[in-house]
């Protein structure tokens, strides 16, 4: 297991401080703010892991892009069908691609930070919006932050080519994210399933006919 180089100065910031506090101030008062440090260094590190994974093969498969538990399924007024995922903050916190593609959009939406259960927070709330398309049509990952999750980070670019389970970004502590994906797709998931970001198979191309 490694961890997300953008957790590093989550991790060793709090960790220098237990050092210092501990080298060179005396007192209980010292050893229980040196201990808090060192509790929280690791639990950044746990927050910020990235495990190993063997992403899930198969034709015509929509791999979940996220760690979680599904918050919703269903099919909205544009006619796709959407998947809404919530992550704790005992989550991995990491996104990956759920098809292989190429990246048409990545759009930033500046916004409030409700709590990820909120009705409105998918709508309302900061968020980033990674459009990536393939033959099979247009698949939107949309990274939504939560009442504690303030930064929602793109590691992809408009022009860049995916392949199925890639890594593609991060939202920093508990937070939201929604795959909309066009109509016709054997949905697996239900409402309270956890999935594994490149593991669980969110949907399957129907066998008797094409994506709508």
């Amino acid at each position: 297991m490694t961890i997300v180089k953008d957790g590093y100065p989550f991790i060793l910031v709090p960790l220098i401080v237990a050092i210092v506090l501990i080298l060179l101030v005396s007192g209980k008062v010292a050893i229980i703010l040196s201990l808090i440090c060192f509790l929280l260094s690791a639990f950044c590190m746990f927050f910020f892991r990235d495990p190993d994974i063997k992403i899930t093969e198969g034709n015509g498969l929509i791999l979940s892009p996220c760690n979680g538990t599904v918050l919703e399924v269903k099919e909205n007024d544009k006619g796709q069908s959407v998947i809404r995922v919530f992550l704790s903050v005992f989550d991995v916190h990491l996104q990956r691609s759920p098809i292989s593609g190429t990246v048409k959009s990545v759009e930033y939406k500046p916004g409030k930070f409700l709590k990820a259960h909120e009705p409105e927070a998918h709508i309302v709330n900061e968020q980033n919006l990674i459009t990536i398309e393939n033959e099979n049509g247009t698949y939107v990952v949309k990274q939504v932050a939560g009442i504690l999750a303030r930064r929602c980070v793109s590691w992809v670019k408009q022009g860049d080519v995916l392949k199925i389970g890639d890594k593609i970004g991060l939202i920093k502590f508990s937070s939201q994210v929604d795959l909309h994906m066009p109509a016709g797709y054997d949905i697996k998931v239900k409402v309270g399933d956890k999935v594994i970001s490149g593991v669980t198979v969110f949907a399957a191309i129907l066998k008797n006919g094409d994506i709508k």
